[in-house]
């Protein structure tokens, strides 16, 4: 179908159209891209310092739309070629559809704002035909590009715009606040950029400072919430300290007026969100925001929503309310979870608030991911309070439905609700008990052998938890549970963490000594292997003592030391770091040798005599005058074995 234009140009105005004019439009609609792309950049270079030529191509449809027949249909171009496509291109045109297709490279994108901007700096109707065409949406929305060099050209082509005079004064509010959302998308989780916009002067004033003025009561809601969280990633991302001024009395302060029962629900949304993430992992933070206009009370008003069907007779309203109702109960359990990541009595405040326990036990039930994944993480920030696990928790069966929630989760909830149940599983938790009877230890041993690294971590710290002061049956449960196989699988893991969890797990496991003994006459000859090749291995201190940690209660067994007396090579490891330039491994190595040594145990003469002609007698005497107190009494402590 050929292509006509709905009002036919005169010919007295195509007269004056050069050919090379008509030559680079043409080539917009090119079949192939790097054609298309390379008539972009030679039309850019045609137009430079030619207002006349600007002219000419906005004559010949670089910028005018292009209506296609009385059937309304239009063609696009794409980078599959031309296709037809049906009433979409009103009050476009090509210049601006490749800007705005994500199927467009980004290098085009880019030369088409280059080119548009430099169209604006031509006559003034010029700027009135891009106007027309809509041009300031297409710019603002391509600040949201992740890409540097395409957002300045946007911002280049737009400030190109806004300074002739024919450009309308109002516009100038849409454009300051797709910059400000475009500032809070590059500045999240970004310091490299926080840290350039901090030092960004405008007109004498720093750029926080403009922000902070926008956060006056006076100006329109979307402004305040948006130049929040700009302050809020900054903030976060290190560029604005925690404690100055502008977060403390004036950001902080503004998303919680962003909480009351007065904003938009969604407004209320994004107020909680913004700031459970600015106060998440600052205790200051945390403390002045849960006294600030009743906060904690406020967010409980977030889960009355949607409102009693009987209550509503505006159908328009009850469709609002269940829109927004779960990201209202999302918004409150995150910002939950951030006022009780620390502080006791802020945990104590949130839980006492209007039915909060049945809300977060719900919340672990609810059909939206988003939900539950908040709600655990409330629930999570909560189990860190003693008191909390010992009363409101065992009261309200909280494992229950958290064990429902670790058999099928994404991974994203299960790393959350993994890590809660390490807490649900210290030793003075009442639910830890029903927690072991519900089969937790099949359900944490398939954790460990996870691909996802929290969920290895999470999984054997739970293990490790569990085995603390547990009885023997557990014990052999757990050791049963893992294998032999995943055991040295998770000692040789590359995280650091997943090692020191499993040694937190074996150092566990081997307390009490009718426990040593029977772990190691069963298991004995491959725990020692691990031990030695961790030793051996290039590891950090902390690894290093932990493993130490554990011979010393290998050596505190009745039959389980003597596979370290008949180990030679075992006995010279705890020789050579009894010698170390680390005090802590000294220390522990030291540990070893007392446990081994002790006089008042069957066989330990005989014990003292092979460690006395290895040396060790000798080492001690060292030690015994070392200026470290801690090696000094050990020292001693030891020797008195050999003279009493």
């Amino acid at each position: 179908m050929a292509c006509v234009l709905e009002a036919p140009l005169r010919m007295s105005v195509l007269s004056e159209v050069t050919a090379s004019s008509r030559h680079y439009v043409d080539r917009l609609f090119d079949l192939d891209p790097q054609k298309v792309l390379q008539g972009v950049i030679d039309m850019k270079n045609a137009v430079i310092g030619n207002n006349k030529q600007k002219a000419n191509l906005i004559v010949l449809g670089a910028v005018p739309s292009l209506k296609v027949s009385t059937k309304k249909e239009f063609f696009c171009w794409k980078s599959s070629g031309i296709v037809k496509w049906e009433g979409l291109m009103n009050g476009g045109n090509w210049l601006l559809y490749l800007l705005q297709q994500e199927t467009s490279s980004t290098e085009l994108r880019t030369e088409c704002a280059v080119v548009l901007g430099s169209l604006a700096m031509g006559t003034e109707n010029n700027v009135k035909s891009l106007l027309d065409c809509h041009i300031i949406p297409a710019l603002l929305q391509g600040l949201l590009s992740p890409d540097l060099k395409f957002i300045e050209a946007c911002l280049r082509c737009l400030r190109t715009i806004f300074i002739s005079p024919v450009t309308p004064e109002d516009l100038l509010y849409t454009v300051r606040m797709q910059a400000l959302k475009c500032f809070s998308v590059l500045a999240f989780e970004n310091p490299q950029v926080s840290m350039t916009l901090v030092n960004v002067s405008v007109d004498g004033e720093l750029l926080p400072q403009i922000f902070v003025k926008m956060l006056q009561r006076d100006k329109p809601i979307e402004m305040q919430l948006t130049s929040a969280k700009c302050l809020t990633s900054m903030c976060r991302a290190g560029a604005i300290r925690t404690d100055d001024s502008c977060i403390v009395l004036k950001t902080l302060p503004c998303l919680v007026r962003m909480c009351s029962k007065e904003r938009l629900l969604e407004e209320r949304v994004e107020g909680a969100e913004t700031l459970a993430y600015l106060i998440e992992t600052d205790v200051e933070l945390q403390r002045i925001a849960s006294i600030t206009d009743h906060l904690i009370v406020m967010l409980a008003d977030y889960f009355k929503y949607p409102s009693s069907v009987s209550a509503i007779t505006d159908i328009k309203r009850l469709d609002h309310d269940l829109k927004h109702a779960h990201e209202l109960r999302q918004a409150a359990f995150k910002l939950y979870a951030s006022l009780g990541a620390n502080d006791e009595d802020i945990r104590k405040k949130i839980i006492e608030t209007e039915n909060m326990m049945d809300r977060i036990v719900n919340g672990l039930s609810e059909s939206s991911i988003k939900v539950r994944l908040a709600a655990v993480r409330c629930l999570h920030s909560l189990s860190r309070s003693v008191q909390q696990l010992r009363t409101s928790f065992q009261d309200h069966a909280v494992w229950k439905p958290l064990m429902k929630v670790l058999q099928n989760a994404p991974n994203e909830i299960l790393v959350v609700a993994s890590s809660t149940l390490c807490n649900l599983l210290l030793e003075f938790s009442p639910s830890k008990e029903p927690i072991l009877e519900s089969g937790a230890i099949e359900l944490l041993c398939s954790l460990t052998q996870s691909e996802n690294l929290a969920l290895r971590v999470n999984g054997i710290w739970a293990l490790m938890n569990m085995a603390f002061q547990a009885e023997q049956k557990i014990k052999s449960d757990i050791l049963r549970g893992l294998s032999t196989e995943q055991l040295f699988q998770l000692l040789s893991d590359s995280d650091v963490n997943v090692l020191m969890k499993t040694l937190g797990l074996l150092r566990n496991l081997l307390s009490t000594r009718p426990h040593i003994d029977h772990i190691m006459s069963t298991h004995g000859k491959q725990i020692m292997q691990a031990v030695t090749l961790i030793l051996e291995g290039e590891h950090n201190i902390e690894v290093k003592e932990q493993t130490l940690c554990i011979l010393a209660n290998i050596a505190d067994g009745t039959t389980a030391k003597e596979l370290i007396m008949t180990n030679d090579d075992i006995l010279q490891k705890i020789k050579y770091y009894m010698s170390h330039s680390n005090a802590k491994l000294q220390l522990a190595a030291m540990f070893c040798i007392s446990n081994l040594i002790w006089n008042e145990e069957e066989g330990s003469q005989e014990r003292q005599d092979k460690l006395r002609d290895m040396g060790i007698v000798d080492i001690l005497h060292k030690l015994s005058q070392s200026s470290d107190p801690n090696l000094c009494d050990k020292a001693k402590t030891a020797l008195q074995q050999y003279l009493a």
